[in-house]
């Protein structure tokens, strides 16, 4: 590789970590979309990935590449990582109820992810084969799944209340889909919390933001949101309801795991990283109907 201004790392997982010093020579500024500096702690990635990382004095240097949560420290980094597209749906769909306080800190968050076959990879496999794969739901990560660290990670930030030692847990089903996440996640809220104090605190979360939509509907096919009109697109649509019999809030979201969820985030966090227009390059309003 050429000296550059910027390097864009798309390796498989272990595969920046290490060559980073060989990389940092090569770039001033670094943005790498595998999960090895997606964590801000050693012991958490032996934790979630089963073995030591190999470049451990490098994991704080990072700034995790989520421009909804983290604008302002991306703005200039050297460093960024890039977000796991599980992740990314997942924090986008509950992060205004935790931001404003309106969760419930004594209560477990749960999501579940419904994801298409590109999740897992280019390398064709038994479970992404598409004569295999065609009209299965099949879960193949129940529990454990890596992505509840950064959705864990994420949460302990929130300055609206003391959330560092809420529980999250995830479950991933795969669908007959090429692209696309939803993410289904289940919220208790503090008593007394009513819808319009939901409707104001994702409109406060999101007013500002480019690339996310509030998708609340009460007719029509798409009331909430759904992975197959991104296609293409970084738009993350986010929705919600409350069952006020319970104080249960079920938030979602969807985006396309190719694009808001790998790619698409990644030019967000270059555009800023520059100074450029955040919105450069990303306009496309998405494939469907294709």
């Amino acid at each position: 590789l050429e000296p550059c201004d910027l390097l864009v790392l798309g390796l498989p997982h272990g595969g920046a970590m290490g060559r980073i010093n060989e990389f940092t020579e090569m770039a001033d500024r670094i943005i790498d979309l595998s999960a090895d500096f997606r964590l801000g702690d050693a012991q958490a990635y032996v934790e979630w990935y089963g073995k030591a990382h190999s470049a451990p004095g490098w994991l704080g240097r990072f700034v995790y590449g989520l421009p909804e949560l983290f604008r302002q420290q991306i703005c200039g980094a050297r460093y960024v990582s890039g977000v796991g597209c599980n992740a990314t749906a997942s924090v986008l769909a509950v992060w205004p109820l935790f931001a404003a306080g309106l969760a419930d800190p004594g209560r477990d968050l749960i999501c579940e992810v419904k994801v298409g076959s590109s999740e897992g990879g280019n390398r064709a496999g038994d479970a992404t084969h598409h004569p295999e794969r065609a009209r299965a739901m099949r879960s193949f990560a129940p529990t454990g799944h890596r992505h509840t660290a950064e959705i864990l990670q994420a949460l302990a930030l929130s300055e609206a209340d003391d959330y560092a030692s809420v529980a999250a847990h995830m479950s991933a089903t795969a669908v007959d889909n090429v692209r696309g996440v939803l993410a289904t996640a289940h919220v208790f809220v503090k008593a007394g919390v009513s819808e319009r104090d939901l409707w104001r605190a994702y409109r406060q979360t999101y007013r500002d933001e480019p690339f996310v939509r509030i998708v609340k509907e009460k007719t029509g096919v798409y009331r909430y949101p759904e992975p197959k009109i991104l296609s293409g697109s970084n738009y993350a649509d986010v929705g919600f309801e409350l069952d006020e019999r319970t104080g249960r809030v079920v938030a979602l979201c969807a985006i396309d795991n190719l694009v808001k969820g790998a790619a698409g985030s990644a030019l967000q966090s270059l555009n800023l990283m520059c100074g450029w227009e955040e919105t450069t390059g990303l306009g496309f309003p998405g494939l469907h109907p294709v």
